[in-house]
């Protein structure tokens, strides 16, 4: 089943791809607390949401899990390596990470931003792609429902397109781990649901990945999502099983306001308030 973990070949539980204990991040210049006491597992074909409302820590967890940052107290064990015992630069050579602040050249295809994942690299390497590289972007491109656009410039491509192309980048290493940084940013309805549904195939057919989405909303999340982290000032509030977490009273406490949430077919929503009647 999509986003059950994926046990290892001898029956027993996969050992994590992500594993915090104790984790806190101090701004030393005003001992302000970004994070304190962060506890979290992450294992193979886990699929999370991490929530909460802004300023409450989730781009600065992300950026640990990409091994962007190092903690202050506390260890971040990432893909089997702890953070300050590796080379951080081949860890992240081995983690999927897709932002909508990724800098793209805008004249360059489709095709060619996907095959800058091959090499880590802003502007394509040409000689370092051979045959089999260049036809695993265009596997990519078909796997996210875009190959369409290999041959059309990325700056003329839709938000929608666009964030399907930088996860067709993300996976050209073939990671164990994917990290998104709010993909869904600044999409229309249309877009969104095409890019909920591609991320429902891909952990369809990747069962041993892992994906940790920051996201701001729930209708953004796909079926596939199986696991849920809220944040509120710098801690972890709730984390575990979405259906257990994504309740009314937990999104209430995390947001401060009162929420209510539905579940349809697998699908998510939540509203905030009552509806007035004309």
């Amino acid at each position: 089943m999509a986003g059950s973990a994926v046990p290892s070949p001898t029956g027993e539980q996969a050992a994590p791809v992500l594993d915090l204990e104790g984790v806190a991040v101090r701004r030393y210049a005003t001992d302000q607390v970004i994070l304190d006491s962060i506890d979290w597992s992450v294992r193979p074909g886990e699929h999370w949401a991490l929530l909460g409302a802004n300023g409450a820590g989730k781009t600065t967890l992300l950026r640990l899990l990409g091994a962007m940052m190092f903690p202050t107290t506390g260890t971040v064990e990432v893909l089997g390596s702890r953070l300050g015992r590796v080379d951080v630069r081949e860890l992240r050579a081995r983690i999927g990470h897709v932002t909508s602040a990724q800098r793209v050249p805008q004249d360059l295809t489709a095709h060619g931003v996907v095959l800058t994942g091959h090499s880590g690299t802003v502007q394509p390497l040409w000689r370092t792609y051979d045959a089999a590289v260049r036809l695993r972007a265009h596997e990519l491109l078909a796997e996210l429902d875009v190959k369409e656009l290999a041959d059309r410039p990325y700056g003329v491509c839709s938000g929608g397109q666009r964030a399907r192309i930088l996860i067709a980048r993300a996976l050209m290493s073939d990671p164990a781990l994917l990290l998104l940084d709010e993909p869904f940013n600044a999409l229309d309805l249309p877009s969104r649901e095409d890019l909920v549904e591609a991320m429902h195939r891909l952990a369809e057919g990747r069962p041993g990945l892992a994906t940790v989405t920051v996201t701001h909303h729930l209708e953004e999340l796909s079926g596939a999502v199986s696991h849920a982290l809220l944040l509120r000032e710098g801690r972890v509030l709730a984390r575990g099983p979405v259906a257990e977490v994504l309740t009314d009273e937990r999104l209430t406490v995390c947001f401060g306001r009162e929420i209510t949430v539905t579940r349809r077919e697998g699908r998510w929503a939540a509203f905030s308030g009552r509806a007035r009647r004309p």
